[in-house]
């Protein structure tokens, strides 16, 4: 416990210097040839090792790929010990409403199916296995199909949560399941680390499997998490999925042993004993008397079972639902199929009516796993009270599960059979009929969930298809929030089925009624990918709407991810096209993202007209709420240029006009503008001001708003001479940052921290911030805070090498003369 609480609490230098430590003994040289082999010499890697000297960045690159270690994971760190930040002043005064600090856990991911309340037997091998968790971390259960495998791992996931209360994760690799390819390594990981709210930026999008795995291992290095690996095909497809070091532990399961796990021991599980059997067959059918009555038949059951329990709780589901069945009519049915399998399978599915019979073979069709109510009812074209009821004779016919209420999912063996027995009894035309029922679904519901989200501005109504018969209803942005989380891995798979068969509308569509939620949950990486399909569709599709909205959406996306170029050139490919279709509304939000992108860029007057314009052509479109948000934009740019009148009185212009929901977008700008306005002359009312959007920030759910809204706050706190309080501010920004892993964002921030830090007295902390953004700015793309850069080093370096402060001064203002035509007061 000890050596913890040192690594802990370890400046951050010192921990780089372990960590290299580690790297040099993974290596297996001496640090003569390890320096020699990285291009070193051996004094300064001697000094990176005992931690006297900070490494250059390339330096640890070369180290870690001569040991074959990804080094994305020590980034974070290697930044934090070579730009060292200042420590959270001590402070009486609080102006921001009690939070949990940012980095702080979350309520943790719960993502385990429910546990059978029938498990029955299986001492030996529970015991077995949560031994070989004790000692090795890692267990690989195998056997037979049927067999138990996932029911003794969820059971015991569910005996380890209070262990591990970081996380309890469960994964389904789909190595064996039918009509589907087994879960790669890549999209498994990236699962896994979405279940742990590592936001996509985060998470490496290039290097293939191992710099992802290292990113996995490094995740839960600081968690106690369980998490079962269910149905692997190989072992080739776990060993990435692994933990590494920490206290985290896995459970597998796989129709076969995986050999080439040597670490990990397996535990191979037979048929149930006897004496189970009976035990499981009497406990899952009533246990009412007509087993013990009739000794030799129920022998017969468990023979023609297999004394497997999937088999067992099927047959058992049979007989508990028909009290007039004794156990003899029981085998008779039984004895008419072909394998224990099949037999149990066809025998339930005998018993379910036409359309009961009709809907089990539909189940097999879905993307994705589990599903709801609401899709089973589109994907039968039946009423959802029907639905409902349908579901619940599967389930108690043991053909469906329910991992969670209101959700459902096939076995695999199940879905094996659904499948097999829809190609054989359903018409071509009616199964592709079903599919698209479920693609119209899936557009219309996000598209209903969509509507739940604030917006600038709200999507078309989707085209796709015809709507469902009945659609979830979301009473708030939470309850849209929560629909797109749990339906996430099933939107995707809708997307991927349209994207096959030729769907475009579809693909067009989805995407965008899926942005709100990206930008709160899931970053903007995947997002991208996305819509350069979605505009690939719309471009076959032909519609001048639809792809005029596809190029400016990519756009849009390559804006929020830092590519501004990209972006530039996708809203130029898109101003013609959305002229072209005489829509006020999208060439209004067009015009909006081009005059956020111009000013980020660094210009004045172009953006400036351009929020204008915006806000005209909403008014021309009767659109107030976009006035007002192209006003409260034009204020913050007016903030920008140190004319804090005019930006107040835009400001409150914007908030003049009410919405519903106080976390409009326009509402959080503009209350942020107007309390930095205040700051100088209405100090209390600027905090009011400026600690209302914070609170709106976190009531949404908009982590990078909620960073923007820190750092806002501590630029207001440091004109009024706060600066202690200021620089919390700027820190719990900086914090939220680094969770996100949105290295571009820091630009917006690191001169108006550094200017904190200067007036606070901590002029080393702020040239390192000052310089962090001259390094960043130009390599994104924001001149204008490249400019803010040099004058904030001129500044600090005034008194002590006024050379070089004048060098970098007269470089701000180079180019704020390009920019602007001549030097802008930074604020």
């Amino acid at each position: 416990m000890a050596g913890e609480q040192r690594a802990r609490t370890a400046h951050p230098q010192d921990e780089l210097a372990a960590r290299l430590r580690l790297l040099r003994e993974v290596s297996g040289l001496g640090v003569r040839a390890l320096a020699r082999d990285a291009g070193l010499s051996s004094s300064s890697l001697s000094r990176y090792l005992s931690g006297q000297t900070v490494p250059p960045w390339p330096t640890v690159i070369a180290l870690c790929r001569l040991v074959k270690r990804d080094p994305r994971p020590l980034r974070p760190l290697w930044e934090r010990a070579a730009n060292p930040l200042p420590a959270p002043p001590k402070t009486s005064r609080q102006v921001h409403p009690p939070a949990p600090p940012a980095g702080a856990p979350r309520p943790p991911r719960n993502d385990l199916p429910r546990d059978v309340p029938d498990f029955t037997g299986r001492e030996a091998p529970l015991a077995a296995l949560l031994a070989a968790v004790d000692t090795h971390r890692v267990v690989a259960v195998d056997g037979m199909a049927g067999v138990g495998k996932t029911c003794l791992a969820v059971h015991a996931a569910h005996r380890l949560a209070a262990g591990y209360p970081d996380a309890q994760l469960y994964l389904d690799l789909h190595g064996f399941t039918d009509g589907r390819e087994p879960l790669g390594p890549d999209p498994a990981l990236r699962t896994l680390l979405a279940a742990l709210d590592v936001p996509s930026e985060r998470i490496p999008q290039e290097g293939g499997i191992e710099p992802l795995a290292a990113c996995w291992r490094s995740e839960l290095a600081a968690r106690r998490a369980v998490i079962v690996l269910d149905n692997a095909a190989d072992a080739d497809q776990v060993r990435p999925l692994l933990p590494g070091a920490g206290d985290s532990v896995a459970v597998i399961t796989s129709r076969t042993r995986l050999l080439g796990l040597d670490e990990v021991p397996p535990l191979s599980l037979d048929v149930l004993g006897t004496e189970e059997s009976a035990a499981l067959l009497a406990a899952a059918s009533g246990a009412d008397g007509r087993l013990d009555r009739d000794p030799e038949a129920t022998a017969e059951v468990l023979r023609l079972c297999g004394r497997l329990p999937l088999a067992l709780r099927l047959a058992a589901a049979r007989l508990r639902h028909r009290p007039g069945w004794t156990v003899g009519v029981l085998v008779d049915r039984l004895a008419e199929g072909a394998d224990e399998f099949d037999t149990a399978f066809a025998m339930s599915v005998r018993q379910l009516d036409r359309a009961g019979r009709r809907m089990f073979r539909l189940l097999g069709l879905l993307p994705g796993s589990a599903f709801d109510d609401y899709v089973a009812a589109a994907l039968a074209d039946v009423p959802l009270r029907t639905a409902r009821t349908m579901l619940e004779d599967l389930l108690d016919a043991h053909l469906v599960q329910q991992p969670a209420a209101g959700r459902y999912r096939l076995h695999d063996l199940v879905l094996q059979h659904a499948r097999r027995a829809g190609e054989e009894q359903d018409t071509p035309a009616e199964r592709q009929q079903a599919l698209g029922r479920v693609l119209d679904y899936y557009v219309h519901a996000a598209a209903a969930a969509d509507a739940a989200m604030p917006a600038l501005t709200p999507c078309r109504p989707p085209t796709a298809g015809r709507p469902p018969g009945e659609l979830p209803r979301f009473a708030d942005k939470h309850a849209a929030l929560g629909w797109y989380t749990t339906e996430y891995g099933n939107l995707m798979g809708a997307f991927e089925v349209a994207a096959a068969v030729g769907a475009d509308t579809h693909v067009t569509e989805l995407p965008r009624f899926m942005r709100a939620y990206f930008a709160r949950r899931c970053g903007t990486t995947h997002l991208n990918a996305l819509f350069e399909r979605s505009l690939a569709a719309a471009e076959r599709l032909g519609d001048p709407l639809r792809l005029a909205e596809a190029h400016s959406d990519l756009g849009f996306a390559r804006y929020n991810a830092g590519r501004m170029a990209e972006a530039g050139a996708a809203y130029d490919t898109a101003a013609p096209l959305v002229a072209a279709t005489g829509d006020t509304r999208a060439e209004a939000e067009l015009t909006m993202r081009r005059a956020s992108l111009r000013w980020d860029e660094g210009y004045v007057e172009e953006p400036l007209e351009l929020f204008r314009h915006a806000g005209k052509l909403y008014a021309d479109a009767d659109f107030p709420l976009g006035t007002a948000h192209a006003t409260a934009y034009e204020a913050w740019a007016m903030l920008q240029l140190g004319h804090r009148g005019e930006a107040a009185r835009l400001a409150r212009a914007a908030l003049d006009i009410p919405h519903a929901d106080p976390a409009w977008p326009h509402t959080l700008t503009a209350r942020i503008t107007l309390g930095v306005a205040l700051a100088d002359e209405e100090p209390d009312a600027a905090v009011a001001e400026l600690t209302s959007a914070l609170e709106l920030a976190r009531e949404d759910g908009h982590r990078h708003n909620e960073a923007w809204c820190l750092n806002c706050l501590g630029v207001a706190l440091r004109h009024m001479g706060r600066h202690e309080e200021a620089l919390d501010s700027h820190r719990r920004a900086f914090a939220l940052l680094e969770e996100l892993f949105e290295e571009h964002w820091k630009i917006h921030f690191l001169n108006g921290y550094g200017e904190t830090c200067r007036l606070a007295g901590l002029p080393e902390q702020a040239l390192a911030l000052h310089r962090e953004a001259l390094e960043l700015a130009p390599r994104i793309g924001y001149r204008y805070e490249e400019a803010l850069a040099h004058e904030g080093i001129a500044a600090v370096l005034e008194a002590t090498d006024p050379d070089t402060a004048d060098t970098h001064r007269a470089a701000g203002e180079a180019i704020l003369r390009d920019l602007t035509g001549g030097p802008q007061e930074p604020v």
